[in-house]
Parts: C-alpha cells; sequence; structure tokens
C-alpha cells in the first residue's frame, strides 16, 4: 500500500506545485487589472462599518453607500493635495540627497582604508549604496500614486461591492435556504478582517500624524512625507516601522548630524512601542499576528508578484490565508504555524465576535 500510495502523492504535490506556479505568473501578468481590484476590496471593507451603521440608524442601503463614499473621496482628494507638492518636491531633491548622503559617508570609507582594508569606495558603493533606502521610498510613493490614476475605477468597484454586502446573505439564503457552514466561515472570516483592517487603519493614521510631528518639530525636511509611508507601511508588523524610519534618519544625519539622527530615530522607536505594543493589542483584544519569517517572505513575494504595492498588501492578504487556512480543520496547522505565537483559533475569538458585542 505505501509502494502505491508514494507516487500518488508525489504526482498529486507536482500538480499542486505546478498549478501555484501557473497562477502565479498570471497575477503577474494581470497586474494592470488586480491591484486596482485589490484595492478597492480593501477599501471596501474599511468603509463596510460605517455604511453597516448608518443602515442600522434607517438609512437607505444606496445613500448610506453615497455618503461614505463621497467622505472617504473628499478626505482622499483633501490630503492628495496637501501631500501633492510635498511629493513632487522630494522626488526633485533626492538626487541632490543621495550625493549628499554619499559625502558625508566618505570619512567612513577613509577610516577604513586606515585600518588596512583594501577596499575603493567605488567597489564599496556597488554593494553597499546608501540611497537605497530614500528610492525605496519614492518609488513605493509614486507606485501609490499611479495607483490613483485608476480612481474611477476603484471608486465604482467599491461603490458596487458595498452595494453587494448589504445584501449577500439575503442572496445566499434565498438561492440555498439556511445559511450552511461554509458561509457561516465566511462570516466570520470578513468579519474578522474587517476588525483587523479597521484598527489596523486607525492605529496607522495615529502613527503617521504623530511621526509628521516629531520630525516637524525636529526641523526634518518633508514631514508629511514620512508621515506618509509610516502610515502605509505600518501595515507591515515589524518590519515596517523600520523600512519607514530609515530614509528620514538618513535625511535627518544629512541635515543636522548623527545627534538629529539619533534624536529621529528614539522618537520612531518610542512611537510604534506604544502604538503597536500598547494601544493596537487592546484595542484589537489580541494582536492577529504573524510570525517574522512569515512576514519576510510575504514581503518578498508579493513584493516580486506586484511591487512595492504589492509589499503594501502584503501583510492584509497572508492575513486572509491565515484566517482562511484556521478555519478549516485540515488546514488548521498551517495557520498555526504562521502564527507569531502558535496560538489555537479559539484565541482569536475575540475578533470573530468583536461586531456583534459593539
Amino acid at each position: 500500500m505505501n509502494d502505491e500510495s508514494s507516487p500518488s502523492q508525489a504526482a498529486h504535490f507536482i500538480i499542486i506545485a505546478a498549478g501555484f506556479v501557473v497562477v502565479v505568473a498570471g497575477m503577474r501578468a494581470a497586474e494592470s487589472i488586480l491591484v486596482p481590484l485589490l484595492v478597492s476590496a480593501f477599501l471596501a471593507v474599511i468603509s463596510a462599518s460605517p455604511v453597516f451603521w448608518l443602515q442600522r440608524k434607517r438609512v437607505p442601503a444606496p445613500l448610506a453607500v453615497l455618503l461614505v463614499v463621497m467622505a472617504a473621496l473628499g478626505l482622499s482628494l483633501g490630503f492628495g493635495a496637501l501631500i501633492g507638492t510635498s511629493l513632487d518636491d522630494f522626488s526633485e531633491s533626492l538626487p541632490r540627497y543621495q550625493a549628499r548622503l554619499t559625502q558625508e559617508l566618505a570619512p567612513g570609507f577613509q577610516w577604513l582604508q586606515s585600518l588596512g582594508i583594501k577596499l575603493s569606495e567605488e567597489t564599496l558603493l556597488q554593494y553597499v549604496d546608501p540611497g537605497a533606502s530614500m528610492r525605496m521610498a519614492a518609488k513605493m510613493l509614486s507606485s501609490l500614486g499611479g495607483i490613483l490614476t485608476n480612481t474611477f475605477l476603484i471608486l465604482l468597484t467599491v461603490i458596487f461591492i458595498l452595494l453587494e454586502a448589504s445584501s449577500f446573505r439575503h442572496k445566499v439564503q434565498a438561492a440555498f435556504g439556511d445559511p450552511t457552514s461554509a458561509i457561516q466561515q465566511f462570516s466570520k472570516l470578513t468579519t474578522a478582517i474587517n476588525n483587523y483592517l479597521g484598527i489596523k487603519t486607525i492605529m496607522s493614521f495615529g502613527t503617521g500624524l504623530t511621526v509628521t510631528l516629531w520630525v516637524s518639530i525636529l526641523g526634518v525636511d518633508f514631514p508629511l512625507v514620512w508621515g506618509l509611508l509610516a502610515f502605509l507601511l505600518n501595515y507591515i508588523p515589524n518590519l515596517g516601522s523600520i523600512i519607514s524610519a530609515v530614509p528620514a534618519v538618513l535625511l535627518g544625519y544629512i541635515q543636522f548630524g548623527i545627534g538629529r539622527a539619533m534624536l529621529i530615530a528614539v522618537g520612531y522607536v518610542v512611537i510604534n512601542i506604544i502604538f503597536g505594543n500598547v494601544i493596537e493589542p487592546r484595542m484589537m483584544g489580541r494582536k492577529l499576528g504573524l510570525s517574522t519569517l512569515v512576514v519576510f517572505l510575504s514581503l518578498v513575494f508579493w513584493g516580486w508578484v506586484w511591487g512595492p504595492v504589492g509589499m503594501l498588501l502584503s501583510v492584509p492578504m497572508t492575513m486572509i490565508v491565515k484566517i482562511a487556512l484556521e478555519g478549516h480543520e485540515n488546514t488548521r496547522w498551517i495557520g498555526i504555524l504562521m502564527d507569531s505565537e502558535g496560538a489555537s483559533t479559539k484565541q482569536y475569538q475575540s475578533l470573530f465576535t468583536r461586531r456583534t458585542t459593539m
């Protein structure tokens, strides 16, 4: 029996692996279509709570969706107008900052040579590029601007998703009778994702606002850019705060020297400890955590598939996969291995039931 089952298991694994490769290749090829749709889906999930709240206040569904979408659009346009000039100025100043940073690091290269390390500055810069983090920040922010060029498509998609969300359960009941366990699990999944993204968005906004105020007090150029970067990268736990801090610290070093750069770094650490380790776990009941290895691998994978936008969406998408895996008995062990603490699914019950208790 074992000899007969081994080839079949190997063939099953090969088929799954081949299907995975085909799906990933398809996602890369369809990036221009899938990325706006995914952004629309996440925006719809975040907007669902105020829409449902308005419906509970007896506001008609179309009017509730219109009010929420118009409010979100107004905030986005206002924020875009506020941040747009800073982004343009930062992109124009980027080459100058990179040249200044290389000049500031020149004494370090000379010190290494004085220690007997025979390494030319040109050779070292080929492997260690001090301006890479600034270029990555500029590329990530410009990619976000590229998504916003599809605003009309994203806006329509969000509206249609929200209109369908309010009647989805009734449609399923009319089509199949009483909801099955699969539908109930889907409801738990959407509730958990909604809670996670909603709370994470509030925490990210608080982090970005505090970072903006801190770097403004210290006199760092383009504080709105660093606040926006902190807001976006806060969706990536553990690694996002480090990535967002590096270019701001380097710019502080270029402008004011090592002392001010250390103050900027300390501020980032304190802000992320307060929001990420104190406030967020209390609001969420429990951090719906991924292990650091899973976060890093998802960052690399989705960044390779969809570029900087994939990096921003990597953790929410991986969280969806993790919650879905934990909801099925046969795959629950994979979800537990992905968790930062190896906790069981029962510990996430507070997130699943939070909507009903609020």
